[in-house]
């Protein structure tokens, strides 16, 4: 046989050891740069998934904290009887609240940190 179509081929017309590793590492080759290509594909996959995640989040915090402040205003209101002036006060405060909730989701403000003590207000042998 010829080696026109890209085996090597010996009398018997078998295939060489040298032509079989060549083409299994041009196969090896390919398969790596595939799953390289696929890897990619993947993580841009998971990484937009996964900020599509994360605005929903901020989001719907954005407006739990409008809805909650319309709604105890809405009730203070029907409570006290001040109709519109419970309701604007309190929308404003739920949107400070919703845009302190993003703000501490994006990592634009320090979540408080609860329970922190100074030195100087309490010491281990009570006296100052």
């Amino acid at each position: 046989m010829s080696s026109e179509d890209g085996e090597n081929h010996d009398r018997n017309g078998d295939v060489s050891q040298a032509g079989l590793s060549k083409r299994r590492a041009q196969l090896n080759r390919k398969l790596e740069d595939q799953h390289a290509v696929d890897e990619k594909a993947a993580r841009k996959s998971e990484s937009n998934s996964s900020g599509y995640a994360q605005a929903m989040k901020i989001s719907s915090e954005f407006i739990a904290g409008v809805l909650v402040g319309a709604g105890i205003g809405w009730v203070a209101d029907q409570w006290l009887g001040t109709t519109p002036f419970g309701l604007i006060i309190f929308l404003l405060l739920g949107f400070a609240a919703g845009v302190l909730n993003v703000l501490r989701s994006a990592g634009a403000v320090e979540q408080p940190q609860v329970g922190l003590r100074r030195d100087k207000d309490v010491r281990k042998d009570g006296s100052d």
